[in-house]
């Protein structure tokens, strides 16, 4: 079972409708003892990071969040999901703290460009070709973003896609057991129900088969 962390940002329906698709269990809860005895944890949001940040400490997520990577858990942050994992955003011209579980970045796109901000629709990936989580993906697959703040990863190795408007920007990353996007999976079609199961079958039901295999 999956969970979806509900800490009053996001539209969460959509994302365990998305779950529900492509035949795997998916509850949204506050509950932290459900969501640490769950499979795989999602931390989805859209919205302000200081909002968010300052949500999910009234929700007692955020120590949660980091311990549950440490400990291994099965991860995918969704947009602003993805940029709480990391050190700070620029946003609102400030630095405000993230969770710092990555090194980087979240920055505003430049105020002189001649493209509407927020970044509002379908672009295209350039996919690192030995992530997983991409596999049976064609080349530069298009994929839904709404966001006005890019990601910039100080460690490229974990970058799993970029994109570009604009600008390029890190649009996913991929390390040990934390898959994280810019995009919007739920939102992209064909393309992000492959994204989320092949989420599912390398880290949910390798788990499920580990646990199998040691009897538990």
């Amino acid at each position: 079972m999956i969970s979806i962390i509900d800490y009053g940002v996001g539209n969460l329906a959509s994302v365990q409708k998305a779950f529900h698709f492509i035949g795997s269990e998916a509850v949204i809860t506050k509950d932290k003892d459900l969501i640490l005895d769950s499979d795989g944890v999602v931390l989805p949001g859209v919205g302000a990071y200081l909002d968010a940040v300052e949500s999910l400490k009234r929700a007692g997520m955020a120590d949660l969040v980091k311990k549950m990577i440490e400990d291994g858990k099965p991860f995918l942050g969704i947009c602003l999901g993805m940029q709480l994992l990391f050190e700070y955003s620029e946003e609102g011209g400030d630095k405000v703290p993230g969770l710092g579980v990555f090194k980087g970045t979240v920055r505003q796109f430049p105020l002189n460009m001649k493209l509407k901000v927020p970044h509002m629709g379908w672009n295209s990936l350039k996919i690192r070709d030995d992530c997983p989580v991409f596999s049976g993906l064609e080349n530069n697959p298009y994929v839904y973003f709404v966001h006005s703040y890019y990601l910039k990863a100080a460690d490229k190795d974990i970058v799993a896609a970029v994109s570009n408007y604009g600008i390029d920007f890190d649009a996913a990353v991929y390390c040990k057991n934390v898959f994280a996007s810019q995009f919007h999976p739920e939102k992209s079609g064909n393309v992000g129900l492959t994204i989320l199961k092949n989420w599912v079958d390398l880290f949910i039901k390798q788990e499920d088969l580990n646990d199998h295999l040691s009897g538990n």
